[in-house]
């Protein structure tokens, strides 16, 4: 064998088959990241065409997309994509064709926030409990929520079913449930943000009922080649949260559903691991922040895993399959150089580099990298360079100025939906 061979030969390009039986041609996968991006009436227009455009020739196998809302009264931002029984399907049936031009496959990411809503959105603050996300000082951005109804929990489960029903007609290869990043799901798994003393709160058991109610409902409508994924924190970094022998539980709950994968993250707004921000010495000791947690995790899972958060290298990403992860998700690298699977078939030391972001609040530091982050989701979509030495701080206020023009946009869509 050829050195040149010998240097190029990596198991992140081996092929992986799902248990529902479909492919993915190799181990890397574009994470989802929140895009932001939606276009007027809250779908995918030309930037995220363009986007996934880039991505999918830049060599990864899978594209996940950036979470889709389920309930249109419900989003993370206010240019979020809504895909809900009256959402038009020619946009996302657009979307998978951009996706899929160079070959990879794609799965939309599927969510509801739950109480992580801005003050400032109009719609529904739901949560498990009235218990507002806690950020200190920073506290009032968010809403104060209101504790769910168990009618408001079923129709919530339906919502999901129906969203991943509408992607399998748009084209997509399959869903990834969002049960993370204190996201709704997450919030019901939480014993911080999950009081109830009804069916749905309690024990592990009761508070993981709501994930395994969308599993259940989602994989009913689906057809069994579709893959249904869910994405879970390892742990949420907070004394008394969730964390990996909760995960390891909730993991062997999934396996008998019909569940194709799980993704380990970890992290929320309150403790932004997912950023890289956590004080967590387990999450900083490692270009992989999840890492340590993961290969606990990988001994007693039945299911495949894929491991997020901070691979920048081809021997990082060697070293996440070799732990016995099955797939590598990227995603921060891939916002600043979406061909950096590619370059890693014939270089294996390509690479990408974000400088740190030095803001001691951790909730703005957080916001300001994610900021940085989407500034190249936008730039990609506009067919631009990427420009990750912006400085995170004169991202966010830009972010700031775009999203304010979205809220108004969002308001009058919303109204009009409503009327």
């Amino acid at each position: 064998m050829s050195s040149a061979v010998e240097k190029t030969s990596s198991p992140v390009f081996e092929p992986f088959t799902l248990p529902n039986g479909s492919a993915l041609p190799n181990r890397l996968v574009k994470a989802a990241m929140e895009e932001n991006m939606a276009s007027r009436g809250q779908v995918p227009g030309k930037p995220l065409f363009e986007l996934y455009r880039r991505w999918s020739e830049g060599g990864a196998g899978l594209l996940v997309t950036g979470n889709v809302m389920v309930h249109a009264e419900a989003l993370t931002g206010p240019a979020g994509v809504v895909l809900d029984a009256g959402s038009p399907l020619e946009p996302f049936r657009e979307w998978v064709s951009a996706a899929k031009s160079g070959g990879a496959r794609v799965w939309m990411q599927i969510n509801h926030p739950g109480r992580q809503v801005g003050a400032d959105m109009p719609g529904v603050a739901w949560g498990p409990s009235a218990v507002r996300v806690d950020i200190g000082k920073n506290s009032k951005r968010f809403a104060v929520p209101v504790e769910m109804s168990p009618r408001q929990i079923e129709e919530t489960v339906a919502r999901f079913a129906e969203t991943a029903r509408r992607a399998e007609e748009a084209g997509f290869d399959g869903v990834e449930i969002h049960a993370a990043h204190g996201y709704l799901l997450s919030q019901f798994l939480s014993p911080l943000a999950n009081r109830r003393e009804d069916r749905w709160g309690g024990s592990l058991e009761n508070r993981a009922r709501l994930l395994l109610d969308v599993v259940r409902a989602v994989r009913a409508v689906v057809a069994p080649g579709f893959a249904v994924a869910v994405k879970l924190n390892s742990a949420d970094f907070q004394r008394g949260g969730f964390d990996a022998d909760d995960a390891a539980s909730v993991i062997a709950m999934l396996a008998p559903l019909g569940v194709d994968l799980v993704e380990l993250s970890g992290g929320s707004y309150e403790s932004p691991a997912m950023t890289g921000q956590s004080g967590d010495d387990r999450t900083r000791a490692r270009e992989a922040y999840f890492l340590t947690l993961a290969e606990q995790l990988v001994r007693s899972s039945a299911l495949p895993l894929m491991l997020t958060g901070g691979v920048v290298r081809r021997p990082v990403a060697e070293e996440v399959l070799a732990s016995g992860v099955e797939l590598v998700g990227m995603g921060s690298a891939l916002a600043v150089d979406p061909g950096l699977p590619a370059k890693w078939r014939h270089d294996e030391d390509a690479k990408v580099a974000l400088e740190p972001v030095r803001i001691g609040d951790k909730a703005v530091a957080s916001a300001a990298g994610m900021a940085r982050v989407r500034r190249q989701l936008r730039r990609l979509g506009a067919g631009r360079p990427t420009k990750p030495g912006i400085d995170p701080k004169l991202a966010l206020v830009l972010e700031t100025v775009l999203q304010a023009v979205a809220l108004r946009r969002y308001r009058t869509w919303l109204r009009g939906r409503a009327s």
